[in-house]
């Protein structure tokens, strides 16, 4: 699937969807540059998931955890130097779990993603304009038929 988005609301409005759609141990991985809207997407994301927290992005904690319609887990790998980092905080038993796992810059940390997962990757597109973003959504597995239903 693919999106163009031209606003930080309908990046979010994207998210929300995925949210809402979200099944138990999903693991949502996300891929762009600095400033393409991966946490905004991510808010979205827990929007959908109902939850109520202020989400902020766990560059210094690598991982925040938060309650809603399902447990949400929020990682942010950006400032991970070795895969055995994130191993150490007891990275399976988070993403093995009933919660919904999303990881930003998980291509930083690629052996450790679980073989079924969706991959969501942002864009900038700057001959289009400032806020226009690129939303490529790809998955293995399934379970994620789910986000044919997503419109914007």
């Amino acid at each position: 699937m693919e999106f163009i988005v031209d606003s930080i609301e309908k990046t979010l409005c994207v998210g929300e969807q995925i949210g809402k759609l979200s099944l138990p141990g999903d693991v949502i991985c996300l891929i762009g540059d600095l400033g393409t809207g991966k946490t905004h997407l991510t808010k979205g994301i827990a929007k959908g998931l109902e939850v109520t927290d202020y989400i902020t992005s766990p560059t210094f904690n690598i991982v925040n955890e938060y309650n809603g319609r399902l447990k949400f887990y929020h990682f942010d790998v950006y400032r991970v130097n070795d895969p055995d980092e994130i191993e150490a905080i007891g990275f399976d038993e988070y993403i093995f779990s009933p919660a919904v796992s999303v990881i930003e810059w998980a291509n930083y940390i690629e052996e450790l993603i679980p073989k079924e997962h969706m991959e969501i990757s942002i864009h900038k597109l700057p001959e289009l304009g400032e806020n226009f973003r690129k939303i490529v959504i790809t998955y293995t597995g399934d379970r994620y038929n789910y986000v044919k239903e997503i419109r914007i």
